[in-house]
């Protein structure tokens, strides 16, 4: 099917439309040849019984709810569209929105259908069963997974959830890995971005968008039989410098206005330069170059000025310090301050989990050169709560890198200390630290985490669960997983002529094993694999995604298998 300028097959392209009801006057004509005693169902619906038989329809017991005088049940088409059926006894009111079409049953009850349209799951969501929908979790502890693999994950994700019993972002995606859907319809060619420790990449690797992410992840979860603790993180929004960097930020935000947990990224509006001044005069110049007024200049002073206790340690920012911060998150943090204004504008309740992310940096700054300070952390928490933001989490840089165990000279044990450190000062503030990029961290790194935070804090995977995919499909598929291999060899390779060492050194360390064999664990696969699966054509079209997601039913449920597996026992060394 044509969606403006996009072609394709919504049921083998899940997380791209922002509705599962594509072709609504097919989905009324579905819904009116569907055979099922209605009443039956919903006496079944409020006795929370098994339902009674049904043709042409498969209605998922896991999101059946009663509201007022009706039973709600959402229903998967024969034709892979989803739809909400009302059974209605008297009168009320529309609350999912416009129906489709409303079938009299007799004896004053009717029967209606909705569309899954985003707006329509929102209204299901808040007003219908909120158990059952993203929720703000505040300080909770859980894991951020990655759903870079969408539908085809989500059954694995809630498994390993019920059965280790931790809560999750289990629709989790950044502005790297996702499209605006309006883009995908004008076919507009992907941006260009950066990836922390690789270089530059194309955005929307995943070929899933912020709308149809949101949509197809909590549709899964309504489908799933138990309801679950789980919120929708629109991950790593960018800030970046320049007159549209705001303005962007804001278009990523509006398509995601319904997700429950945003992630603000400044790395690239935070001037790295400015702690490193060790001038007493030229770190307080930065606050009359930063601040407008001052009576504000004063005030910003006056308020971090205060020394600060815990564990026996006492901090007290002097002014040649509080101007550092000033040089260099001020300009983030006045970013910060606009766009929290328009998440509250997208809301229609102004609830939602906001986490500041200063974890990452530039290409020209190296991970272990902008450890942040506990100094850091302390003026972040209060200049937030002087200007009196919302924010329930906070994502240092602890030397945490992608693909890779942590390496800091340092060592494990201080890593430890650092962690411990920031982590009483933001628990005191009532904020969660945020440990980004973990895939590749260890048992006995990840036990550090646990040991620091007492268990209490965000912890967020992306590539493992689309990893994993890869090694079953090697098993089921050899031929894709091969095209997936050379699409990577071949990305590696174009790098490393563009003068990309880390690209040379992943293709080095292959062609020196004997007798080597493409395996997804191999460093060319694992950090050149992810733009193979969303790729799309000079048109703007996808040219193999759908060749993810028609795969045989027992190689989804071994992937489902494996990635339970792994996220339990990533669950179990960090809570």
């Amino acid at each position: 099917m044509l969606f403006g300028a996009l072609d394709l097959d919504p049921v083998v392209n899940p997380a791209v439309l922002d509705t599962a009801t594509w072709d609504t006057d097919k989905a009324w004509e579905a819904v009116q040849g569907i055979h099922c005693d209605w009443r039956a169902l919903q006496k079944a619906v409020a006795a929370k019984i098994d339902f009674p038989p049904s043709r042409g329809c498969a209605l998922y017991a896991g999101s059946a709810a009663i509201k007022n005088n009706s039973a709600f049940v959402l229903a998967g088409l024969e034709d892979g569209q989803q739809v909400f059926l009302e059974i209605r006894s008297g009168d009320g009111s529309d609350v999912l929105g416009p129906p489709l079409g409303r079938i009299t049953l007799g004896s004053g009850e009717s029967l209606m259908a909705y569309p899954t349209h985003a707006e329509a799951i929102d209204h299901f969501c808040r007003l219908v069963y909120p158990e059952k929908g993203p929720r703000v979790l505040g300080t909770t502890p859980r894991l951020g997974i990655g759903a870079r693999m969408s539908a085809a994950s989500w059954p694995g994700v809630f498994q390993a959830m019920n059965r280790g019993d931790f809560a999750a972002n289990s629709i989790q995606n950044s502005v790297r890995e996702l499209n605006l859907l309006g883009e995908l319809k004008e076919g507009l060619p992907a941006q260009t971005n950066y990836y922390c420790g690789f270089g530059t990449i194309e955005s929307g690797h995943t070929g899933g968008t912020f709308e149809g992410l949101w949509v197809s992840g909590v549709l899964a979860a309504l489908r799933h039989v138990k309801p679950m603790l789980y919120g929708a993180d629109a991950d790593h929004i960018q800030v970046k410098r320049g007159p549209d960097g705001l303005a962007r930020a804001k278009q990523y935000l509006t398509a995601a206005r319904y997700y429950s947990f945003y992630t603000l990224d400044v790395a690239d509006m935070v001037d790295y330069e400015a702690l490193k001044t060790t001038s007493f005069g030229d770190a307080e110049a930065y606050l009359a170059q930063k601040i407008t007024g001052k009576y504000v200049v004063q005030e910003v002073l006056e308020y971090h000025r205060s020394p600060f206790q815990y564990g026996g340690k006492s901090y007290a920012l002097d002014a040649a310090m509080i101007g550092r911060c000033v040089g260099k998150y001020w300009n983030a943090l006045n970013a910060i301050t606009e766009l929290i204004g328009h998440i509250e504008s997208l809301k229609a309740v102004p609830n939602f989990d906001l986490e500041l992310s200063i974890d990452e940096h530039p290409p020209e700054v190296a991970a272990f050169d902008c450890l942040t300070r506990d100094e850091e952390v302390l003026f972040l928490l209060r200049e937030m709560q002087r200007r009196n933001l919302k924010m329930t989490h906070l994502a240092p840089n602890f030397g945490i890198e992608k693909g890779v165990d942590y390496r800091g000279a340092d060592g494990l044990v201080e890593f430890e200390k650092r962690v411990r450190s920031q982590w009483q000062i933001a628990k005191d503030f009532g904020v969660m630290l945020d440990v980004h990029s973990g895939d590749d961290l260890t048992p006995a790194s990840r036990g550090a985490i646990k040991r620091a935070t007492g268990g209490w804090h965000h912890f967020k995977i992306s590539p493992m669960p689309q990893l994993l995919f890869a090694e079953i499909l090697r098993e089921f598929s050899p031929s894709l997983f091969q095209r997936w291999w050379d699409d990577a060899w071949d990305y590696a390779l174009r790098e490393a002529n563009r003068g990309s060492s880390f690209a040379a050194r992943c293709l080095e360390e292959y062609q020196a094993r004997k007798n080597a064999r493409p395996l997804p664990e191999r460093s060319v696969f694992h950090h050149y694999c992810f733009a193979f699966p969303g790729k799309r054509d000079a048109r703007g079209q996808f040219i193999h995604r759908h060749e993810f997601y028609s795969l045989r039913p027992a190689f989804y449920h071994a992937y489902q298998e494996r990635l339970c597996e792994y996220l339990c026992q990533v669950a179990e060394d960090l809570f």
